[in-house]
């Protein structure tokens, strides 16, 4: 009978953690949160210095009861919850719900689930950290009275079934910002001059050179301003030699990034991996709670939110020898690095996101992730074993041409030694042209003048990254509320993604209008951030809980009673389209959704018509014929549109061929491959089963589908796959 019972959040994480502790404990998972505020009413007392009221979560109802039971035969009960505020607050509200004897719990905490974290952990429990949960009660609440107080006001005012929220309402903002700065910008003209050159022997490979200066006086980017200006330049310098005045060799010296944090991770994985950061975010909750090796379940990453670069010295010198092993002595940094963070309130208590050991090297654990679990692992591994690599050496040279009184520059680097590079690979930035040998005073092959063209362009739309990088440096936010912002603002039509850039709805700009103008001096870029760093001085014992909030609501309802009397009901401008509905013959609107957008009738409800538009904005004919052919019966491929607007192609000869082909970026045909038949028997119908791929990657299903629906959702590991074999042939 086991002693102790311990108590993680997940399933996955209760796994793992039951094959390291020995048959002393018993493993449980409380699937989160068990309580919360009620759903029905604001569940706050506001005149009661805030005092909240929780109630046990319904679909926890019998949860709650086995775990009484669990915990009424334990001596000890360790609440092994994550070990940030959340998971702080999750462990209070399981004390709190299973009505728990302070002198019978242990809080414990990890970085990492492996065998020698779980096992320091449970040695050295602590007390439940009422400044942790405090933070987190005060965060819980501040959303729930912006929520419940201010979305009945949206309701009446704009649009049934809106919601505000303290944060998500501020990223908004500054999606609705970046687009007017984008509407109102003025793009100014200027003109680039360059001389292509060589040097004078045979077969000489050509560079560029830019045009730096006249008479000693340099000229910035948009010095010359038109083409008149341009052809000028171009005419005085016809004829002229062009020499080698200066040739000046220096090296660069380029550090390694620091390891991930929850944001950088969450904008490499959308940068190069094309994730979202909810998809992220749940890999690295995987990688994080364990992933079956061999026999053993193991956890390949620390804890995944975090806003520290701190490593454990341990761990570092062990990585700094595992460096040593494998690349070599001259490889290691001359002193260990330690990085900073630039992160407004970041918990330097935690550790940066990295592999629980160095000597867990993707490729060789490969075979047993799944591809997007593998590509965001070796993402994480190669980032920090960089991070503790020593800097890359170039070349550079840079060599002044002279024409007449005009001077030209050109510039080229060489990779000297990789450091860090070894490991993290030669990116953009290493993409350098490289200039020939060139000296002082050399005579140079004049070949042509390069006159081009070119406009001022305005900042950017945000993706992702950069909003999830913006939302960082302003301070608004923590790592576990990026993905969920971003998630939020999409669901609620605020925003829509067009080639994964964030664009404001109209419904969005007519929100973010009306919290601007009424709301202004509460919901906004620097007061958001410093409600964050009022609840992080609550998790270090620096300010009330009671009174931060008092701080907030005071203004805020002062304001809700103003809009209250004088918000008039706003209008969301809708934009009708030249399309006339093919049902009904009235007018279409164009309408957003989270992919972008589309046409429907005017006169819905009564016509529920819709139209699908492309990327360009053009109407998509659903059953429109395309000069492709099916692989199948040789019938033309038709355009069709699902239910989710995503185009397809299939067959003319519906439903007589059932083919159906989905569409690529350029409108092309994928064809899906072939399953791949293996020599394992279902042990339902005892038919071969097949490898498909989906999107959480490999699995095994019957090749009698659909007659028999067995799936079976596991890793084909070396341990697990047979030999992949032919179809059998099916018997007549």
């Amino acid at each position: 009978m086991p002693k102790y019972l311990v108590i993680v959040e997940s399933p996955s994480k209760e796994k793992t953690i039951s094959k390291i502790l020995g048959e002393d404990f018993i493993v449980k998972s409380s699937y989160g949160h068990i309580r919360d505020l009620p759903k029905s009413k604001l569940g706050i007392d506001i005149e009661n210095n805030f005092k909240p009221t929780y109630i046990n979560i319904l679909k926890a109802k019998k949860l709650i009861s086995d775990l009484k039971k669990q915990a009424k035969n334990s001596e000890k009960i360790y609440l092994a919850t994550d070990f940030d505020r959340e998971g702080e607050a999750i462990a209070w509200h399981l004390k709190e719900a299973l009505k728990l004897s302070d002198d019978k719990i242990l809080r414990i905490t990890f970085n990492e689930i492996t065998s020698e974290a779980i096992l320091n952990a449970v040695k050295k429990p602590r007390k439940l950290d009422m400044n942790l949960i405090n933070s987190q009660q005060a965060r819980r609440i501040l959303d729930r009275l912006v929520g419940y107080k201010l979305s009945p006001l949206l309701w009446k005012k704009i649009k049934l079934g809106l919601s505000a929220g303290r944060v998500q309402s501020v990223a908004v903002m500054l999606i609705c910002a970046r687009e007017e700065e984008i509407k109102s910008f003025v793009p100014v003209e200027y003109w680039r001059i360059e001389a292509e050159l060589s040097k004078l022997e045979k077969n000489a490979t050509s560079f560029k050179a830019q045009l730096f200066s006249k008479n000693g006086v340099k000229y910035d980017k948009l010095a010359v301003k038109n083409k008149e200006y341009a052809d000028k330049i171009l005419k005085e310098l016809e004829g002229a030699e062009y020499a080698v005045k200066s040739v000046n060799t220096s090296q660069r010296k380029r550090s390694p990034y620091a390891p991930y944090t929850t944001s950088t991770m969450q904008q490499d994985a959308s940068r190069k991996l094309d994730f979202p950061a909810s998809k992220t975010m749940f890999i690295a909750q995987k990688l994080y709670e364990g992933v079956h090796i061999g026999s053993a379940q193991v956890g390949l990453i620390t804890y995944m939110r975090t806003d520290s670069l701190n490593i454990a010295k341990s761990v570092q010198n062990e990585t700094l020898k595992f460096i040593e092993t494998l690349y070599g002595n001259s490889f290691l940094p001359k002193t260990p690095r330690i990085y900073k963070t630039k992160a407004k309130g970041a918990q330097e208590a935690h550790e940066a996101i990295r592999p629980t050991s160095p000597d867990k090297i993707p490729l060789k654990i490969k075979q047993y992730l799944s591809d997007d679990e593998f590509k965001l692992y070796e993402l994480i591994w190669k980032r920090f074993i960089a991070s503790q690599m020593a800097n890359a050496v170039y070349n550079v040279v840079t060599a002044e041409i002279s024409a007449k009184n005009y001077l030209f520059k050109a510039s080229g680097s060489t990779l000297l030694f990789e450091g860090f590079l070894k490991v993290y690979g030669i990116d953009d930035l290493d993409n350098e042209a490289k200039l020939p040998n060139l000296k002082d005073g050399e005579d140079l092959n004049f070949l042509q003048l390069l006159s081009q063209q070119h406009f001022t362009e305005p900042p950017p739309h945000y993706n992702e990254a950069s909003l999830i990088k913006a939302l960082e440096e302003h301070g608004i936010g923590r790592p576990s509320t990026y993905a969920p912002i971003l998630k939020t603002i999409s669901d609620r039509l605020y925003v829509r993604i067009e080639g994964k850039k964030f664009v404001p709805t109209n419904l969005g700009i007519v929100v973010n209008n009306v919290l601007k103008h009424h709301f202004g001096d509460i919901i906004n870029v620097k007061f958001t951030a410093d409600v964050e760093e009022k609840l992080d001085e609550i998790a270090e014992d620096k300010a009330a809980w009671q009174n931060v909030l008092k701080n907030f609501y005071e203004p805020f309802d002062k304001n809700l009673s103003e809009a209250e009397k004088n918000l008039q009901k706003q209008k969301i401008q809708q934009k009708i389209s030249s399309e006339i509905c093919p049902k009904c013959g009235n007018y279409m609107i164009i309408k957003d959704f989270k992919r972008g957008q589309f046409l429907g009738c005017s006169k819905y409800p009564e016509c529920k018509t819709t139209l699908s538009l492309d990327k360009n904005g053009k109407v998509v004919r659903d059953g429109e014929e395309t000069d492709m052919k099916c692989e199948k019966c040789g019938s033309p491929l038709i355009k069709k549109v699902g239910s989710q607007g995503k185009q397809y192609l299939s067959c003319k000869k519906y439903p007589e061929c059932k083919t159906i082909y989905n569409i690529d970026k350029n409108g092309n045909k994928v064809i899906k491959p072939s399953p791949e038949y293996t020599d394992i028997n279902c042990e339902k119908c005892d038919s071969k089963m097949v490898k498909r791929t989906g999107r959480r990657g490999s699995f095994l299903t019957c090749s009698s589908f659909p007659k028999c629906r067995n799936l079976k959702w596991i890793k084909i590991t070396k341990s697990s796959k047979s030999k992949m074999a032919a179809p059998p042939e099916k018997k007549i």
